[in-house]
């Protein structure tokens, strides 16, 4: 897995994944009283937190874009 985002890129993904895992676990539960809305954000959240970590997106490769400095 080669890396294909940029710094950028990786902090908003990280800052995004970060709200949606914790708005279910600590936000209003009237929202994620249904759990559609609950797990879909806690798996979204975990998605892009592991895509900033590691800094590869599948899509990326898939539809050939790239974010990052060669």
């Amino acid at each position: 897995m080669t890396k294909n985002e940029g710094t950028m890129d990786r902090a908003i993904r990280g800052v995004l994944g970060l709200i949606l895992v914790l708005l279910p676990l600590l936000g209003s539960a009237a929202l994620f009283a249904n759990p559609v809305f609950y797990w879909g954000s806690l798996i979204i959240g975990a998605v892009l937190l592991f895509t900033a970590v590691t800094g590869f997106c599948a899509l990326y490769t898939l539809f050939g874009i790239r974010t990052c400095k060669r």
